[in-house]
């Protein structure tokens, strides 16, 4: 058989690998700004640009897409060429996707800064960035899949099967949650509202877990810990079944994000059951991983490297024991809207994807740079730390939860709320966040041990970007052998391994959405719900640049703590006017669904609600909530009221004909309106600013419901 020379394509590994060290300290110090804010509300700095709402989603995005994603990137380019034996199909398709990647980094963090953004949980991009994600996720796809079919290998290892799952997942999320109807050249509105919108948000939510920052990590499971165990992975009977049950079950558990809300009851039962289901693939991919270091656990005692895959695998086994158990309903109910899911999330995050990076990192520039780890001292120091600073971050947080949550839900003897102020529940835990600092601290530092090892050992050696490389040609036959296992076969036949797998991820999104929009019975319609005014739309998009869902929620769950602490339950049918829903994942402050009704639980006058944006501790002086006093100063912009008004119109609000044309006016009126309640308070503001239309939305919150009462 005649032997073919090549070379490997190191430099865009390298320029990956440099990119994923980068964005990592970004991320994680963005990050430790973020968990600053919350124990310390002046590190907020008074500033619309670094307060909490917008600072948030720049952390989020930096770990999973920046730092993570260029960890994906490097993984794949660098396993994919040796396990094909073949270099990457198109050098300029490589460039071209590294430096778009990096484009689209900057300009989410960028817009954030600005608030623009959709507040989609890991999808608040607006619609140009989004459509520039799915150009150069294309051009992945198209390097990868040509990079596949010039193989010269004749199957396809367990760690392309991930890869490949990935690539066409992630592609259906990304474009199924994006849809939206512009109104600006920026800005839009999605096309889903309410009920639809959280479940096509949660669909998509969990699974760019799932597939974003789980499945492509598999497959650098199953590459990089054999390779530095020099041990074969302990099952390839396990990996099938850990693979295929993987990608049809877990595009079904979204639903359980979404627990006791007005979420139709069946699509949470189904939620509920798959979880459960996940927990058999996700744990027997991890004792694949774990019994592959059989024969060789002597050697985690001397390599750094190993040690960062072992802890990454058991965080992986953690989380995927601990998400199961979170959607079961009773637990759900304890620990939903509590720092338990930062906590979670966070294992996730530091231990399976951010050690197991780490790990990678240490094997990788040895190898490419053909040198020695310039420091095994520093690299276990910076283990060491790193595991020290995630025990101190995720364990207050999950005290804190448990004390939260049981705060919330105590009654005294009397059947009243033992702590009525929700302020109460957050003093309560603020030392837990001190804490959680801490470990965020330790962790951040652990960082700079690795970037100082890692350069150290790069100015040691020198990099080959293009090592040569020789494999035999192959011919790869496409009948089936008698004595060929099924999978074997399936295994040489890239095009129908996708294919299979993207109707394996269809099947479970299709069976839970599609019913969601047919059956109307599904969401109930409300009589008294009406679209929001002019002024109140205009302050429901301030709500949303500020990043104020984030620590609120608007979903009042059927619970008696619930009710009595806000008011009425929540119903399907009053958020259907709403792109996009704010149902929220957190409650760092109260519920807001009921703040708008006059004499409820919640209800605050126009004075407080100025007053309280002004200066949140000048009214309690232990609140963490942001100062926002340039809603004050701000002037608001109406000029995109009447595009906003066609938009909605477009998605269904119904709006009268024409409306948009004299929606102004109506601003205009119930600004003045505002402004006038306020100065017979001594309060003087001026009709056009920002604070007015944020009050309106305020005053709105539950109104509706009210009215049908």
């Amino acid at each position: 058989m005649e032997t073919q020379h090549f070379s490997y394509d190191n430099k865009i590994v390298k320029f990956f690998a440099y990119a994923t060290i980068l964005w990592g300290v970004v991320g994680m110090l963005v990050g430790l700004l973020a968990a600053l804010q919350l124990a310390f509300p002046i590190f907020n700095f008074n500033l619309a640009y670094t307060s909490f709402g917008r600072i948030r989603p720049i952390h989020t995005n930096a770990v999973i897409f920046a730092f993570v994603g260029n960890g994906i990137f490097t993984a794949v380019y660098y396993s994919l060429q040796r396990l094909l034996k073949a270099r990457m199909f198109n050098d300029r398709l490589s460039w071209i996707h590294f430096w778009g990647w990096q484009a689209i980094i900057v300009s989410a963090a960028v817009t954030f800064v600005l608030g623009i953004t959709t507040s989609k949980e890991y999808a608040e991009l607006e619609w140009p960035i989004d459509i520039a994600i799915t150009i150069i996720w294309v051009v992945f796809g198209w390097n990868m899949f040509g990079t596949i079919l010039r193989r010269r290998a004749d199957h396809l290892y367990v760690a392309i099967w991930f890869y490949i799952a990935t690539f066409v997942t992630v592609a259906v999320l990304h474009i199924g949650n994006s849809i939206s109807l512009p109104y600006s050249w920026i800005q839009s509105y999605p096309v889903y509202a309410g009920v639809q919108d959280a479940l096509v948000q949660w669909w998509y939510g969990h699974n760019a877990v799932a597939f974003f920052l789980t499945t492509p990590y598999l497959g650098l499971m199953y590459y990089f810990l054999p390779k530095a165990a020099n041990r074969p992975v302990y099952s390839y009977r396990l990996s099938i079944i850990h693979f295929w049950a993987l990608v049809f079950l877990y595009i079904w558990a979204g639903p359980h994000h979404l627990l006791y809300t007005s979420l139709p009851d069946w699509a949470q039962s189904l939620g509920v059951v798959f979880s459960i289901m996940l927990l058999a693939p996700s744990w027997g991919g991890m004792f694949n991983g774990l019994l592959t270091l059989r024969g060789a656990w002597d050697k985690v005692r001397d390599s750094a490297t190993l040690k960062f895959m072992v802890v990454a695998v058991t965080c992986y086994g953690m989380s995927t024991f601990e998400g199961p158990m979170m959607s079961l309903k009773w637990v759900n109910s304890l620990t939903h809207y509590t720092d338990w899911t930062i906590a979670h999330v966070h294992i996730g995050a530091m231990g399976w994807n951010g050690f197991l990076t780490f790990g990678m990192l240490y094997y990788l520039f040895p190898k490419m740079w053909n040198t020695k780890l310039y420091s095994e001292k520093l690299a276990n120091a910076h283990f060491w730390v790193g595991t020290l600073g995630m025990i101190f971050y995720a364990l207050p947080l999950y005290w804190g939860a448990i004390v939260q949550t049981l705060m919330w839900k105590e009654f005294t003897p009397d059947g009243l709320l033992a702590y009525p102020n929700f302020l109460e529940t957050v003093t309560q835990i603020l030392p837990m966040y001190h804490v959680r600092v801490l470990g965020g601290l330790l962790y951040f530092s652990g960082l700079f041990l690795m970037v100082y090892n890692l350069l150290k050992t790069a100015a040691s050696g020198k990099c080959t970007d293009n090592e040569e490389a020789s494999a035999p040609a192959i011919v790869t036959d496409t009948k089936r052998s008698n004595s060929e296992g099924l999978h074997r076969w399936l295994e040489r036949k890239p095009v129908q391994f996708m294919i299979l797998a993207t109707v394996a991820i269809l099947i479970g999104g299709a069976f839970e959405i599609i019913p969601t929009y047919l059956i109307k019975s599904n969401i109930p319609t409300i009589e008294s719900v009406k679209p929001y005014t002019p002024l109140e739309l205009q302050g429901r998009d301030i709500y949303i640049r500020e990043g104020c869902n984030t620590c609120h929620s608007q979903m009042v769950r059927p619970f008696r703590s619930e009710t009595e602490r806000y008011g009425e339950y929540s119903k399907a049918g009053e958020s259907v006017y709403d792109h996009p829903h704010l149902w929220g994942s957190k409650r760092t402050g109260p519920d807001l669904a009921r703040e708008g009704v006059p004499g409820g639980k919640m209800y605050k006058t126009n004075v407080w609600h100025f007053n309280h944006m002004l200066d949140p501790q000048k009214m309690n002086a232990q609140s963490i909530m942001p100062k926002y006093p340039w809603l004050i100063k701000d002037v608001l912009d109406t000029s995109s009221t009447p595009a906003k008004i066609r938009a909605m119109t477009t998605l269904g609000v119904p709006y009268a004909e024409g409306y948009d044309q004299i929606a102004n006016d109506d601003l205009k009126k119930q600004a003045e309106e505002i402004a006038a309640d306020l100065k017979k308070s001594g309060i003087e503001v001026a009709s056009d600013k920002e604070i007015l239309a944020v009050i309106a939305y305020l005053q709105r919150l539950g109104r509706d419901i009210s009215v049908q009462k």
